[in-house]
């Protein structure tokens, strides 16, 4: 099987950054990100932004959906959400960004994170936990 056949196979969409990244929707994706495979970025019927030099890493699931409403039996529709990541954000592998969440620029998610809510710039979110400026002097340090 070809380049071609298996992402006709697959269903996803070729994009500019793996052939085993999902988007659906109209993400807007800043320049110079990057986006590890098998992450999924699900902007359908809702609006996802990704600030330029972000880096996501593989398996991180930015998804503005929302169903568990849906399967209770208690709304007809799927809760959608926007997402953004401001500039200069990074999510380590295996997190999920729930719908509605938006992390300020310079901030680190680590591995397995799930993360919902605002995010202050410069954060670190680590264990479940916000610490908030906690690369704030280190990056104004470094680009002074």
């Amino acid at each position: 099987m070809d380049k071609a056949e298996f992402l006709e196979w697959i269903d996803f969409e070729e994009n500019r950054f793996h052939p085993l990244v999902w988007l659906n929707g109209d993400p807007d994706i800043g320049e110079g990100v990057y986006l590890g495979f098998f992450s999924v970025v699900n902007a359908k019927d809702s609006e996802i932004r990704i600030g330029d030099g972000c880096d996501i890493a593989p398996f991180v699931s930015l998804n503005c959906a929302d169903s568990h409403r849906k399967c209770l039996g208690l709304t007809e529709e799927v809760d959608r959400s926007a997402i953004e990541l401001e500039h200069n954000v990074f999510i380590g592998t295996q997190t999920v960004v729930k719908p509605g969440t938006t992390i300020g620029h310079h901030s680190v998610v680590g591995a397995g994170e799930v993360v919902s809510g605002d995010i202050p710039p410069y954060s670190l979110v680590v264990d479940g936990t916000v610490e908030e400026g906690y690369y704030e002097t280190a990056v104004r340090d470094a680009t002074e």
